[in-house]
C-alpha cells in the first residue's frame, strides 16, 4: 500500500490509507525493533499534530512495522547520545534544566496522540514493551495479536516510567494493585492477563489479524458523524479529568454548539428515511 503523498517526507513513520478516512500510522524503525531515538518521537508528534488537522481522515490505526516489534521502546544507544547528562555544561542545576526540556518534549511528542482529535486504536503485537505502554496508554482503543509481549520495563532500566504510563495506566484499567505490581517488578504479562485487566479490548490470532479488526473498526468509527465521534472523545477525555458536575457543564457548553450543526440532522433524517448518512469534512 502507498503512503499518503502528505506524509511522504517521514522518515520513522509511514501512513497509509487503508480505508477511506482511515489513516494507519506504523512506526517504521524495524531495524531498532521500532526503538525510538529523538528523532524518531519528533516524528511521531509531528504526525499525530498533521493528522489530528486532516480533514481527510475520521479515525487513526497504529502499529509497529515488521512482525518483530510493536515497539522496543526507548533505543538505549541513541539516548545515551542524545542525552543533556552528557552533552550539557554546567553545574547540576543547569544540567537539571536542560534534562527537564528534554523530558517535557519526549512527553509532550507521545501526547500528542492522545490530544489528537480523531479516535486512535493501537495495535499492539510482538513486542511491546517500555514506551509502548506509554504510547498504548495514550489510545482510545487497544487490541493486541496472541503474541503480544508486554512489559512496564523502566525499573529494569534505573528509573521511574517518565513519558506517561504512571499518570495514565491506573485510570486506564482502574486497579491500582495490579498497576503497581507491573510497574515495580518491570515483570512481563502476556494478552490474556492484559485482557482480564481491560488494558486491551481485544486479543486476536495475529498481527494481520488484529490490523485486519482495527481496520474494520476504523471504517465503522469513520462512517459516522466526525462531530460526534470527536466530540465524543473530547467530552470523555475531559471526564477522566474532572468531576461529573465539571463534565456535564463542559458537555453542555459543547452540545449547543453542535446541535446546531449539519451533522445532527443528517443523521436524524438518515435514521428516519432508514438510509446511510453521508457527512461532511470537518
Amino acid at each position: 500500500m502507498s503512503v499518503v503523498p502528505a506524509y511522504s517526507s517521514y522518515q520513522y513513520m509511514r501512513v497509509t490509507s487503508p480505508a477511506e478516512h482511515v489513516a494507519h500510522v506504523e512506526m517504521n524503525n524495524p531495524k531498532r525493533l521500532n526503538a525510538f531515538s529523538q528523532a524518531v518521537w519528533l516524528e511521531f508528534g509531528k504526525v499525530f499534530d498533521q493528522i489530528s488537522a486532516d480533514s481527510n481522515f475520521r479515525a487513526v490505526i497504529l502499529s509497529g512495522d515488521g512482525d518483530r516489534a510493536f515497539t522496543s521502546g526507548l533505543d538505549v544507544k541513541s539516548a545515551a547520545s542524545d542525552s543533556p547528562l552528557s552533552t550539557a555544561d554546567g553545574d547540576e542545576v543547569r544540567k537539571a534544566k536542560l534534562l527537564r526540556n528534554h523530558i517535557e518534549e519526549f512527553q509532550s511528542s507521545i501526547s500528542a496522540m492522545e490530544k489528537c482529535e480523531k479516535p486512535v486504536i493501537a495495535v499492539l503485537h510482538d513486542v511491546s514493551i517500555g514506551l509502548a505502554i506509554d504510547i498504548a496508554t495514550c489510545a482510545d482503543i487497544r487490541i493486541c495479536s496472541a503474541k503480544t509481549r508486554f512489559a512496564v520495563k523502566e525499573v529494569d532500566i534505573g528509573l521511574a516510567a517518565d513519558i506517561g504510563t504512571l499518570a495514565r495506566l491506573p485510570k486506564v484499567v482502574g486497579n491500582l494493585s495490579w498497576v503497581k505490581d507491573v510497574c515495580m517488578t518491570a515483570r512481563d504479562f502476556d494478552p490474556a492477563e492484559a485482557l482480564a485487566q481491560g488494558f486491551v479490548s481485544q486479543v486476536h490470532e495475529d498481527k494481520a489479524k488484529a490490523v485486519a479488526a482495527a481496520v474494520k473498526l476504523a471504517s465503522v468509527l469513520a462512517s459516522k458523524s466526525p462531530v460526534a465521534v470527536q466530540g465524543t472523545k473530547e467530552l470523555l477525555n475531559y471526564g477522566k479529568e474532572h468531576s461529573v458536575a465539571e463534565s456535564l457543564r463542559y458537555t453542555q457548553v459543547w452540545n449547543s454548539v453542535a446541535l446546531q450543526g449539519e451533522d445532527f440532522m443528517t443523521a436524524m433524517m438518515s435514521s428516519m428515511q432508514k438510509k446511510k448518512p453521508t457527512f461532511s469534512k470537518l
